[in-house]
This record gives structure tokens, C-alpha cells and sequence, in this order.
């Protein structure tokens, strides 16, 4: 993965209580952060908005894939980064890394898959049309 297919990051502090025995950044704390990302990610596209219901955000992860570079450990200044690399009919491949927030060294990258989901109705739907066209407008998408 090419970090500069990222254009969004947002800065996450590592926390005293985030770190493992061995004094590193424990690796469920990466899908997390991840998490956050894709959140401030979508609020910055309009996609998302504070107070609104996670019942209406309209997406479940399917799928996720991490790979650890090197440990982050307690103090180390960080920001997590996710783009929309790939739309599908009614899923949509997140890329996303955390990265060391001055020097740009990658820690850890991967993927999430997103599928578009009615919560109300327990089933999946398409992307819709509007998010499809912010995401592809932000992204340079086809």
C-alpha cells in the first residue's frame, strides 16, 4: 500500500492503558484506532454526523486485515488514516494505516471491508448513490 493514497489522517494519542505487557501498543488497539479513523472520516465528508445513531450510519465491517511493521510504544506521537480505495456494488474496501504522526513511519496498515447494511431491516443494500458520490468525488474514484 502507497501511504500517499491517503489524504486523510487523524491525530489518536496512545494511551498508558493501551499498551500490552511487553510496553507496546496491544494489537486489538490497532482496529480500534482504525476505527476511529473511519469514523472522523466519514464526519469529514458529511457522511457522518455527531449525535446521529451508529443504527443509521448504514455500513458493517465484513472483513479486516492488519499488518504489524513495527510496535508503537507508549508516548510515540501517532495518526491513524483511512481512504476508500475501491466501491463495489454494495461494499467498499477501506485502506487504512497508522503512521508516526511527524516522520510518517508506518507502524501498521491493512484494510477493512465495509458493506453497506440496513440496520432496521437486518439486510444489505446498495451503497448509496449520495455517499457513492461524495466518496468517489474525495477519493478520484470512477
Amino acid at each position: 500500500m502507497r501511504m500517499s493514497e491517503i489524504k486523510f489522517f487523524h491525530p489518536i494519542e496512545v494511551r498508558y492503558g493501551d499498551l500490552d505487557a511487553q510496553g507496546h501498543l496491544n494489537n486489538a488497539k490497532y482496529l480500534t484506532f482504525f476505527e476511529q479513523a473511519r469514523i472522523r472520516y466519514f464526519i469529514e465528508l458529511g457522511l457522518f454526523t455527531f449525535g446521529q445513531s451508529f443504527m443509521d450510519i448504514g455500513v458493517i465491517m465484513a472483513e479486516a486485515k492488519v499488518t504489524y511493521h513495527t510496535p508503537v510504544e507508549y508516548g510515540t506521537p501517532v495518526k491513524a488514516g483511512a481512504c476508500v480505495c475501491k466501491l463495489g456494488n454494495k461494499s467498499m474496501t477501506v485502506k487504512q494505516a497508522i503512521v508516526h504522526a511527524e516522520t510518517g513511519e508506518v507502524f501498521t496498515s491493512g484494510y477493512v471491508i465495509l458493506v453497506a447494511f440496513d440496520y432496521h431491516t437486518q439486510t444489505t443494500v446498495p451503497i448509496p448513490e449520495e455517499v457513492r458520490a461524495v466518496l468517489s468525488a474525495f477519493e478520484g474514484l470512477e
